[in-house]
């Protein structure tokens, strides 16, 4: 079967391999700027001539018992998951060879910190750092600061993970205790680089500029407060709450996994004025039957974020 690359998520119904699709295929949150952005496949045949992906991934669609249990016994977090999607591919990609995930490094007994990722290619040799983010822009002040880009718990920031990447994170594989963890893998020096997927929510009804460095085609949606649902809300719209675990790709759903509106009413009724943020997506039926999501949003608490964003 000849698919685009875009058309593939629409001819995958097995979860995990939707997911991977969405790791492989969907647009990073950040454009080349301050730090080295790389696509972990950039030298690769797959992204060259892409149907030799579409087909792997359709193979995995017919069966993905090796990519099942792969992934059973990881951590449930989304970032370590996205993470092992990511190291499932590498290890199948024809022309990319996988040295090693989560390398540690070390100095004294004390770890200084890990390698999401080092592998070979035709480029050479690569340590990658890899992330799966959701951010929150601001209602107030200027967007374009990734300072004031916050995580669903209000503790995470684009502006801090970014520093983070920049001051430690990547300058980790030049450091005399990184050489010695990669010396029986490789002999030279790494180039180091970073790839970040996700989306990037703005608050509704006014939204806020994009961060710097932003690239033009992220993923996005938005974000309001339990006290505005009401406002936001258009009759005969289907809204439901998506669990963590399929926060990756847009949803799709069979319509027996779909919600009645009483079942909607009853979860909003009973949802606490604290309760943390929570992703709810907008559902339509399409020609076979099947409920796509439209749109996704985090309605959070009328006190949310727990303390206002630091300044620059």
């Amino acid at each position: 079967m000849n698919l685009p690359l875009d058309d593939l998520l629409g001819h995958l119904r097995q979860p995990q391999v939707r997911d991977l699709a969405w790791a492989l295929l969907s647009p990073p949150l950040l454009a080349a700027g301050n730090l080295p952005l790389r696509h972990p496949l950039a030298a690769s045949i797959w992204l060259s001539e892409p149907q030799r992906l579409a087909s792997w991934l359709l193979q995995q669609e017919a069966s993905s018992s090796t990519l099942q249990r792969h992934l059973a016994n990881g951590s449930s977090r989304l970032g370590h998951y996205y993470e092992r999607l990511w190291q499932f591919a590498l290890q199948a990609a024809p022309d990319v060879q996988l040295l090693a995930a989560n390398l540690p490094v070390r100095r004294n007994g004390q770890t200084l910190g890990e390698l999401d990722l080092l592998v070979r290619d035709d480029d050479g040799l690569h340590h990658l750092e890899q992330a799966f983010k959701l951010y929150l822009g601001p209602e107030h002040g200027p967007g374009e600061l990734t300072t004031h880009w916050l995580g669903p718990a209000s503790e995470d920031r684009l502006g801090l993970k970014l520093d983070h990447l920049e001051q430690h994170q990547l300058p980790l594989s030049s450091t005399q205790e990184a050489r010695m963890a990669m010396a029986e893998l490789a002999t030279e020096k790494p180039r180091a680089s970073a790839w970040l997927g996700g989306y990037l929510f703005y608050p509704w009804p006014d939204s806020c500029s994009a961060p710097d460095g932003n690239h033009p085609q992220h993923l996005r949606g938005h974000w309001l407060r339990l006290r505005d649902w009401q406002r936001r809300m258009v009759p005969d719209q289907h809204w439901q709450p998506l669990p963590r675990p399929a926060w990756l790709p847009p949803a799709l759903l069979p319509t027996e996994h779909l919600w009645t509106g009483e079942q909607f009413r009853n979860w909003m009724a009973q949802l606490d004025a604290a309760a943390p943020a929570q992703l709810l997506v907008r559902l339509e039926q399409d020609a076979q039957g099947d409920w796509l999501e439209r749109e996704r949003l985090f309605l959070v608490n009328d006190h949310w974020p727990r303390r206002p964003p630091e300044q620059p």
